[in-house]
C-alpha cells in the first residue's frame, strides 16, 4: 500500500501563505504532519534497511580544484571557493565556458555505488554557488545551457539508477545561491551588487521553479530531496511553498534543513558520529573520503579503508545511515584514492552485509569495549574490532544461545560459556577472519536480554565518567560531538552510569566542565549526594578542570551514579565532559 504523507495548514484558509503560530517567542511550521507513524514508517522502509549511500559533490567549483587566479580557497571545502575568496558573480559565471566534463560517465558512477554496497545516492542539482548540474527551463545557469558540454547529467544518472537498482537523490540549496539576486550568503554579506536583491523574489523565480523541475522531470526519482543551510530568510510561510510542492510526491523523504521550522524526515549530522546517534529518529550521518566534499587537487588526506569502514559500523549501531561524499573532478571522473577505498569496502560488504543492512541499533546501553553490534530478530551481530588476544569475547547479554558462528565462516560453530552474572563469554579462534572488522552471529529466541555494563575501576581506584558511556534520561540533554553532555535546559534530565566498586572508600570528585549559567550540579552515589557550584567559565566551549569535593562510597558492589543540575541564569545547566573519582585520604 502506498503511504501517503500531508502536511495541513494551520489555519484555515485556501492559501498556504499563513502567519506562522508562534510558540513562546519560536516560529512554528505554517503547516502540520498529519502522516500516521504506520505510513511513515511504510515510506521509511527502504531508506532505513539501506545504510549506506554514495554523496555526490560536482560542479562548477570542480573546475577551479581549491584556486583561482593563484590564491587557494582557505576554506578545507573546494564548493565554497566563491564565497571564500569573493569571486564576483560575472567572473563565476564566465567559468561556465570552460567547464566540459566529458569524461562523465553515469553508469560508470552508479556502478561504483552498487559495488561499494552503496544503496542510494544524492548528487548535487545545484549548491551554493547557483550553478544547475541539470538542464533547467528556469534558469539559463545550468550545465546543459551554459556550458560546452550540453548534457544533463542528472538524466543520465536517473537512468543509470534505474537500469541498476539503485535509489536517486537531489541535494538543492534552496536558500543560499552566491549568483542570483536576492539569494542568502552565509559567512560573508553580498560582496557583489550583483547578488542583491528580494529573497522572496529569488524563491518564487529561480529556487521554486527549479524544485519543480526536479520533482517532475526524472522519475520515479528523485527518493530523496537534500535542502542545505537555511537562513532566517526562510519562514515558515515561505517554506511552506516548498512543503505544497512536495506533498505532491507522498514517497518522498526530505532532510531537516529546509528551513522555516520544519523538522523533515532525518537528522543530519555533518562529519561526526554523534556519541549515541539520534534514538528514535531517523537520521544519517555525511561524510567526506578526504577533507573536501568538492574536488581539491591538494586535498590527497583520504581516510583510511579501516577508519571508513569502522565509520559505517558504528553508524549502523546507534541506528543511522552512513551518506559517504566523492567529489569528482572537471572531467567528471571520480578521484582513484577513493575508487579504491569504496571498492574495499564493498569486499567486505560481500561478506558481512548481512550484519548492516535492515539491521537495527545496538541493544547496549553503551559502546562494547571491543567493538560495535547490530541486530535483527533472533539474531545479533558483533562487530569486533579489536581481536581478543586470549580469546575470549565478553558479551553482557543473558539469553540462551542457540548458535554461535563467524559470519565469514557460519559452518564453524563457536563455543559459548557463561561468564557469572556479566552475560557470556564466546570463545573465539586465535586469528581474526578480517583485520579490519570479523562478524560473530549469535542466534536466539525473543528479545536481546541487554545486561548492565558497569564501569570498573582503574588498578589504582580511580573511575572515569566519561560523557559518551552515560545514559541520558530526559528531553533535552544529549551527548554532543565530540563528547560532551550537552543542551541541557531542563532541569529534570540527568546523566547516569553504572559503576563497579571494588575498592571502596573516600573519592575526591574532578569536573570537566564548561557553563555561562548560574548553575548548581548535584552528585549522587547511593546515598551519598555531593552538590557542586561550578564557576563560570565564559564560554560554553571554554572548559575547566575543577575538585569539585569528595564522596563516600563504603561497600563494594554495582552502583548507578546520577548526575543532576538546576539553574538560576544562562539558559541551561552546564556542558560536561567527565567526571573523574580518584581515592582520597581521608
Amino acid at each position: 500500500m502506498q503511504s501517503i504523507r500531508s502536511w495541513f495548514p494551520v489555519l484555515l484558509g485556501i492559501s498556504l501563505l499563513v502567519q506562522p503560530l508562534r510558540t513562546a517567542g519560536h516560529p512554528v511550521p505554517a503547516v502540520q504532519d498529519t502522516e500516521t507513524k504506520e505510513q511513515r514508517d511504510a515510506r521509511m522502509q527502504w531508506w532505513r534497511e539501506a545504510r549506506f549511500g554514495m554523496f555526490i559533490h560536482w560542479g562548477l567549483y570542480s573546475l577551479l580544484a581549491g584556486e583561482w587566479q593563484g590564491k587557494k580557497t582557505p576554506s578545507s571545502n573546494g564548493e565554497w571557493i566563491m564565497n571564500d575568496l569573493q569571486i564576483p558573480v560575472a567572473d563565476y559565471r564566465e567559468l561556465a565556458r570552460q567547464f566540459n566534463p566529458v569524461k562523465f560517465d553515469a553508469d560508470a558512477w552508479v556502478s561504483l555505488a552498487k559495488a561499494a554496497g552503496m544503496k542510494y545516492i544524492v548528487i548535487t542539482a545545484k549548491h551554493h554557488d547557483g550553478f544547475a548540474m541539470f538542464k533547467s527551463k528556469a534558469n539559463s545557469f545550468n550545465i546543459a545551457d551554459a556550458t560546452p558540454f550540453k548534457r544533463d547529467p542528472l538524466k543520465e544518472l536517473a537512468a543509470a539508477c534505474q537500469r541498476q537498482g539503485i535509489k536517486l537523490g537531489f541535494y538543492y540549496s534552496q536558500d543560499q545561491d552566491w549568483t542570483a539576486p536576492g539569494a542568502s550568503a552565509l559567512n560573508r554579506a553580498h560582496w557583489d551588487k550583483a547578488q542583491d536583491g528580494d529573497f522572496a523574489t529569488y524563491l518564487h523565480d529561480k529556487s521554486i521553479p527549479q524544485i519543480k523541475e526536479l520533482l517532475a522531470n526524472y522519475q520515479p526519482y528523485p527518493a530523496v530531496i537534500w535542502f542545505d543551510t537555511s537562513t532566517k530568510n526562510m519562514t515558515p510561510q515561505l517554506a511552506a511553498e516548498i512543503v505544497a510542492l512536495l506533498n505532491q510526491h507522498p514517497n518522498l523523504i526530505w532532510n531537516n534543513r529546509l528551513g522555516g521550522s520544519y523538522p523533515g524526515d532525518t537528522e543530519t549530522p555533518e562529519q561526526h558520529i554523534p556519541a549515541q546517534g539520534f534514538p528514535g529518529k531517523d537520521w544519517e550521518t555525511c561524510m567526506t573520503l578526504n577533507g573536501t566534499w568538492g574536488y581539491k587537487k591538494n586535498d590527497l588526506n583520504f581516510k583510511s579503508t579501516e577508519t571508513l569502514l569502522r565509520n559505517l559500523i558504528d553508524i549502523a549501531s546507534k541506528g543511522g545511515n552512513y551518506l559517504l561524499n566523492v567529489g569528482p573532478d572537471a572531467n567528471g571522473e571520480i578521484p582513484q584514492p577513493e575508487i579504491d577505498r569504496l571498492l574495499e569496502i564493498g569486499k567486505w560488504l560481500d561478506v558481512n552485509g548481512e550484519a548492516i543492512y535492515a539491521t537495527g541499533p545496538s541493544p547496549f546501553q553503551r559502546q562494547l569495549s571491543w567493538g560495535r553490534a547490530t541486530q535483527k530478530p533472533g539474531k545479533l551481530f558483533l562487530h569486533v574490532f579489536d581481536w581478543p588476544k586470549d580469546g575470549n569475547l565478553p558479551v553482557p547479554m543473558g539469553n540462551k544461545i542457540d548458535k554461535a558462528y563467524l559470519l565469514a565462516q557460519p559452518q564453524a560453530p563457536l563455543t559459548v560459556k557463561k561468564n557469572g552474572s556479566d552475560g557470556m563469554i564466546i570463545s573465539l579462534p586465535a586469528t581474526a577472519p578480517d583485520p579490519l572488522a570479523s562478524v560473530v552471529v549469535l542466534e536466539f529466541s525473543g528479545p536481546v536480554a541487554a545486561l548492565p555494563q558497569p564501569l570498573v575501576q582503574e588498578a589504582g581506584g580511580k573511575l572515569v565518567l566519561a560523557a559518551g558511556d552515560s545514559i541520558v534520561v530526559g528531553k533535552t540533554l544529549r551527548v554532543e560531538n565530540p563528547g560532551n553532555l550537552g543542551y541541557w535546559t531542563d532541569v529534570n534530565d540527568c546523566a547516569t552510569w553504572t559503576v563497579r566498586i571494588n575498592k571502596p572508600g573516600l573519592f575526591k570528585v574532578v569536573l570537566e566542565y564548561a557553563t555561562v549559567s548560574d548553575a548548581t550540579l548535584t552528585l549522587g552515589v547511593g546515598e551519598q549526594k555531593l552538590e557542586i557550584q561550578p564557576v563560570k567559565t565564559g564560554g560554553w566551549k571554554n572548559y575547566q578542570t575543577i575538585e569539585a569535593g569528595t564522596i563516600k562510597i563504603a561497600k563494594a558492589g554495582d552502583y548507578t551514579v546520577r548526575l543532576g543540575g538546576s539553574f538560576k541564569s544562562g539558559g541551561a545547566v552546564a556542558n560536561v565532559k567527565k567526571l573523574v573519582l580518584s581515592p582520597a585520604s581521608p
